[in-house]
């Protein structure tokens, strides 16, 4: 027995200095113990994802769907020759300008598997030459089908086969907290898949577009977003994303995306007839105030006056007088210009439409012809 208990001790403590020599000389032969690390800290690790299996809560889904038919739009233009550059003294102070040719970056969403993209306008506005990027690394070069400066969208058009293209959604049945995506190139860095939530509809009154229902969402919108899908939990497209306010050029949780309601209807007209055809009534309207109420001598406290009527107009040929306020158009109540607007817009050209105006307190019925809005003049942004 005694020497049983020996032949232990000696065992133990052979064994125990070959273990303190390892941790000290060579401590790394110890890390492949299951469970532990060098310094003996028990770990907890979880088992591996079954293939294919979706954490909860992910996006990854709608992210993959969407992401295929968004491309990036890489945009040139030609050097523009400033007229004063062969003066010496301009040359002098100011060196040589605008011979250097300008690009741009956006983004664009493929909405047809004949390769039509729908994009902001301002992404190709004066472009010499457009390149798409797909997603899958294919890239060519785009042609302008048309574009729409009052809704700042444009229509583009790429020769590729095998195309992805994004299912369209409904904007109009999309409720402030519902979750989104934002999908486009930002600052050319690659495509980007950001997420939030719809933060308002209706927006208005920005001073961005002619015809404005924006919707407002606090996804990440940065530079070269432009153009680019935001889309709804199951990968479809409710807007295209075109503005964010900001004060130092980044996002800061403000962004704006075109309804793809508005989309879908601008790209018909563009891609049939190479515009887009709204009503116009020839008017003047405005927001009604005190003073105008006073002016026009009229007891209401809102609404939309009419300050004044193109001669010979639709609006004037119908009957509709400076001082009318329109209440409503068809069953649609009129609270302000910017709906204004976008009611007539709608209207078809050539079909008389009712609308409800209160005269000095009395109501009138009209009806109203509308005619097809003139083309409006390019403007610098």
């Amino acid at each position: 027995m005694k020497r049983l208990w020996l032949l232990f001790s000696q065992t133990a403590t052979v064994f125990l200095a070959a273990y303190f020599v390892v941790a000290t000389l060579k401590p790394q032969w110890l890390d492949h113990v299951p469970g532990s690390m060098g310094a003996g800290v028990a770990l907890f690790e979880a088992p591996p994802a079954a293939p294919g299996e979706i954490p909860p809560g992910s996006l990854r889904t709608a992210a993959q769907k969407a992401s295929a038919a968004v491309v990036s739009i890489s945009t040139s233009q030609a050097a523009r020759k400033n007229p004063n550059a062969n003066d010496p003294w301009f040359k002098f102070f100011y060196g040589d300008q605008g011979n250097e040719p300008q690009g741009g970056l956006g983004s664009g969403v493929i909405v047809s598997a004949s390769g039509y993209i729908l994009t902001n306008n301002h992404v190709v506005e004066d472009a010499d030459e457009i390149e798409v990027i797909l997603n899958d690394s294919r890239h060519t070069m785009a042609k302008v089908i048309g574009t729409d400066p009052d809704s700042d969208l444009a229509v583009l058009k790429i020769g590729l086969d095998k195309l992805p293209t994004i299912v369209l959604g409904n904007s109009d049945a999309i409720q402030v907290g519902d979750q989104v995506l934002a999908i486009g190139n930002p600052f050319g860095v690659g495509q980007t898949v950001t997420s939030g939530i719809v933060s308002a509809l209706g927006r208005n009154q920005l001073g961005i577009n002619t015809f404005e229902n924006f919707i407002q969402t606090d996804a990440a919108i940065n530079p070269g977003n432009s153009g680019g899908a935001l889309v709804d939990t199951n990968g479809n497209l409710l807007g295209i994303n075109t503005a964010i306010y900001s004060r130092s050029g980044g996002s800061m949780g403000i962004g704006f995306a075109i309804p793809v309601s508005t989309a879908k209807l601008v790209l018909e007209g563009l891609v049939k007839d190479g515009q887009v055809t709204r009503g116009w009534i020839g008017v003047e309207p405005n927001d009604l105030s005190p003073e105008l109420a006073e002016t026009f001598n009229t007891k209401l406290t809102e609404g939309v006056i009419i300050t004044g009527v193109l001669q010979n107009g639709p609006a004037a040929q119908a009957g509709v007088k400076p001082g009318d306020v329109i209440e409503a158009i068809g069953e649609r109540k009129i609270a302000d210009v910017t709906q204004l607007l976008s009611v007539v817009a709608s209207l078809k050209p050539g079909t008389a439409a009712r609308f409800t105006i209160n005269r000095k307190s009395q109501k009138v019925e009209l009806d109203v012809t509308p005619g097809v809005r003139p083309k409006p003049k390019a403007a610098p942004r």
